[in-house]
């Protein structure tokens, strides 16, 4: 295991309010960024990665358990195997029940007095199967949000005819699908930007863009965006509040050791008027000249202690700076990850926009070839059957599904084309 961070760079100085703050913080660090899964029930062939770390009290630090983190994988038997912990049963449980068992079992395991932290976040969920009428049937890794109109897109679109005009139908189909699936991904990325204009301003809302003032989900892509914003804001507000504690608490040490530091120059100035009245019965021959050297020593050992007092003064001093340097730093870094992703929204919106022209002029060109397939292709789609193959509770069934019908992962997409449309 190694250190993460240290709540202080000298001597440690939290307080349980202190210690509260940075666990916090802590647990948002390792729960930063990924997809959401927090009602998702895990299953064989999703891959997690995990993370765990402790709050150390004695050392008034976080270590992170290394030997622990990394990427697992769901096996067969729906379980994950973890170093110290052994076999963990995942089939069937969300995350967060994961996160529970870890932290408990290695508490339990090496009688920890601090429950460690564990992050469990989803990096990559278990494929789809596309089978049937489809130009490309097979296994494909699932994204959140697909639908069957969009699986049937990602294979390739429905299987093309030997037949020109249908093989032109089919096309046009494909690239509407295509189509769809690029228009909605670019309203996501409208959203976001408007999210990353409204942070990079200090808003406390988000604007709606003008690109989705009219569409019905604006207001839901909208919410899911200022989701994001609110949870960055809290986080740097979180990690701000810490280092504003610390800097208040070095505060209150550099009084305290003022005041110490006026006491026992007081104390110094009454011993060296001892020492001048001890001296003058000295040299009359009134008193021995070891009590001399005993006022002495006393004097010489409480100028050490001012000096050692003078010194951690200046020590957390310097650590209030640096803990300045780290909040100015922090809101740096914020402005920079701002900036550097509103520069890649705009290219993937740039980018998406000329594939999205790219489709509009294949459609044209179909339509200019089969007319017809204005008003008879969205019409054909919907005559194709579509079925879901889904596991629940240890059980297989066959659904009835639609085009807009929402895809799990570990789901069987059946195409199948009925007569009037297959070759």
């Amino acid at each position: 295991m190694k250190a993460a961070f240290v709540l202080s760079r000298g001597a440690p100085l939290a307080g349980m309010r202190c210690v509260c703050i940075f666990v916090a913080i802590l647990t948002l660090l390792l729960t930063g960024a990924g997809v959401s899964a927090a009602e998702y029930e895990l299953g064989p062939m999703d891959k997690l990665r995990i993370k765990v770390a402790e709050w150390q009290t004695a050392e008034g630090a976080v270590r992170e358990w290394s030997s622990v983190a990394g990427d697992y994988t769901v096996g067969p038997s729906g379980s994950i195997s973890l170093p110290f912990v052994g076999q963990i049963p995942a089939a069937g449980k969300t995350t967060a029940e994961i996160e529970e068992t870890i932290a408990d079992e290695l508490q339990q395991r090496f009688g920890l007095l601090d429950r460690p932290a564990a992050s469990v976040e989803i990096i990559e969920y278990r494929p789809i199967f596309v089978t049937g009428d489809v130009q490309n049937p097979g296994r494909y890794p699932y994204d959140p949000g697909l639908t069957v109109l969009r699986t049937v897109s990602v294979a390739g679109g429905l299987r093309r005819s030997a037949d020109a005009s249908l093989r032109i139908e089919r096309d046009y189909i494909n690239a509407q699908g295509n189509l769809e699936v690029l228009i909605a991904e670019r309203n996501r990325l409208y959203a976001r930007r408007a999210r990353l204009q409204a942070e990079a301003q200090g808003a406390a809302s988000i604007t709606m863009p003008e690109e989705l003032a009219d569409l019905d989900i604006a207001e839901k892509l909208l919410a899911e965006e200022a989701g994001f914003m609110e949870a960055r804001r809290k986080r740097v507000e979180l990690q701000l509040e810490g280092i504003e504690d610390l800097k208040q608490l070095l505060r209150n040490e550099i009084e305290s050791l003022e005041k110490k530091i006026a006491t026992q120059n007081r104390q110094i100035e009454l011993s060296r008027e001892e020492l001048k009245g001890v001296g003058s019965l000295a040299e009359r021959g009134l008193t021995v000249n070891a009590r001399v050297l005993t006022v002495e020593q006393t004097i010489a050992e409480m100028e050490g202690k001012v000096l050692d007092m003078e010194t951690a003064v200046l020590r957390a001093r310097q650590d209030i700076n640096g803990a300045e340097q780290d909040a100015t730093n922090l809101q740096n870094d914020r402005e920079s990850e701002i900036s550097q992703q509103q520069q890649e929204t705009e290219a993937k919106i740039e980018a998406l926009t000329l594939q999205i022209e790219m489709y509009k002029k294949l459609m044209a060109e179909a339509l200019s070839n089969a007319p017809a397939l204005a008003l008879e292709g969205e019409d054909d789609m919907n005559r194709v059957i579509l079925r879901i193959v889904r596991a629940a509770d240890g059980k297989t069934e066959e659904i009835a599904a639609d085009q807009n019908t929402a895809v799990l992962p570990g789901d069987v997409v059946k195409v199948k084309i009925p007569p009037l449309l297959s070759d």
